[in-house]
């Protein structure tokens, strides 16, 4: 709950401080894998994401001094299953099944990048384009979240952020318009000067045949 915009079309109130959960390393997975649909879920959305990964040893680092932590950037999906966060207040099942965060194609150095603040960031399933936005919409920006995490807990280097997904999710449209990740869909994220991440999905079933 990062963008202005996805905040308003799940009818969200802007969060007062950044909203933290957890995706564990099973959940990583690289451009051109396919990602399994979980059977235990029927409801599989798709989130671009700006990525940070950081570079060094960060514990309270200043919102001015945030970026000089920072080894690099990349693209990423936050694939959530929406059934499954939704089953609590606590929205870790829905976060962290096994290849729900595919990062890519690249890694590309903080010096590539000018101002991560302001990345246009586009999405894709089977080619027709559903989120198409710029992180300048993000309520809290990169080094607001380096700093805010930082408060909290030592960022170690290789740590990943994922910074929050744009309006044109599935779960913000109306309810009867909503049609979920299936078998053989193709999902593409692009961001600028990162590339552009590509995944298909399989469903559980056939993955184990």
């Amino acid at each position: 709950m990062n963008y202005k915009k996805h905040a308003v079309e799940c009818n969200m109130p802007f969060p007062p401080a950044p909203i933290l959960f957890s995706k564990f390393n099973n959940s990583i997975t690289a451009h051109g894998k396919e990602i399994t649909l979980p059977s235990v879920s029927s409801q599989v959305d798709y989130e671009a994401e700006l990525a940070i990964v950081i570079g060094k040893e960060a514990k309270n680092v200043k919102k001015e001094e945030a970026l000089s932590v920072v080894y690099g950037y990349c693209v990423a999906n936050d694939v959530s299953a929406r059934d499954l966060q939704s089953k609590s207040a606590q929205w870790l099942l829905g976060k962290t099944c096994d290849g729900f965060c595919p990062i890519g194609p690249y890694l590309v150095s903080k010096d590539e990048i000018e101002n991560p603040n302001n990345l246009n960031i586009v999405s894709y399933v089977n080619g027709e384009i559903r989120q198409d936005s710029n992180t300048a919409d993000m309520i809290f920006n990169c080094e607001e979240l380096i700093s805010y995490i930082s408060e909290h807990f030592t960022l170690q280097p290789g740590d990943i952020i994922l910074t929050g997904t744009p309006e044109g999710v599935i779960l913000g449209l109306p309810e009867e318009r909503r049609v979920w990740l299936k078998e053989c869909d193709e999902v593409s994220v692009k961001i600028d000067k990162l590339g552009n991440l590509i995944n298909t999905f399989k469903s559980e079933e056939k993955h184990n045949q």
